[in-house]
């Protein structure tokens, strides 16, 4: 029965898949921009996009987060049951959730080693499942969210003493 309920949704047009690329170059080096990202006290001084993140307990694999969301399109949005599903250490920060296959999210940050204290972040996010394409997951301005973000980060590290 499940299968033929999945198979009707993705015949009347379904998105299963919704993915969101962007990346920035910082001229500063990797270490200062992953504990920008996981200092989430200090999101609200420069984050426009993700205004609170909150973490229950210290960061490390498993630790759940509240997260509210500002999108460009004026929408405010807490987004529940978010936990950070990978953690290495000036490499890689990556927080996520709801159910494989029926609505999840990965959100990511990758930090690239450009040398000479800079850094490339490639933050990016897919959005997976059968219930995805009803979601208010408009791909066009969660990309700007993420660019104005990554703008933000950049302003924010460079003009630090």
């Amino acid at each position: 029965m499940i299968r033929i309920i999945a198979l009707a949704l993705c015949l009347a047009g379904c998105t299963t898949h919704i993915p969101i690329r962007t990346q920035i170059d910082i001229d500063v080096p990797r270490g200062d921009v992953f504990r920008a990202l996981t200092g989430f006290e200090s999101y609200p001084d420069w984050n426009p996009y993700h205004v609170r993140v909150v973490p229950h307990g210290p960061v490390a694999i498993g630790t759940g987060l509240d997260v509210r969301v500002s999108r460009p399109d004026g929408k405010v949005v807490d987004v529940p049951e978010v936990h950070i599903l990978r953690l290495e250490t000036d490499r890689e920060l990556t927080w996520g959730g709801g159910i494989r296959g029926v609505f999840h999210g990965e959100h990511v940050f990758l930090l690239e080693d450009l040398g000479a204290k800079r850094t490339r972040l490639i933050h990016n996010e897919d959005f997976r499942g059968l219930f995805i394409g009803f979601a208010d997951l408009p791909p066009d301005v969660l990309t700007e969210g993420y660019v104005r973000m990554n703008e933000a980060l950049k302003a924010y590290l460079e003009d630090q003493p």
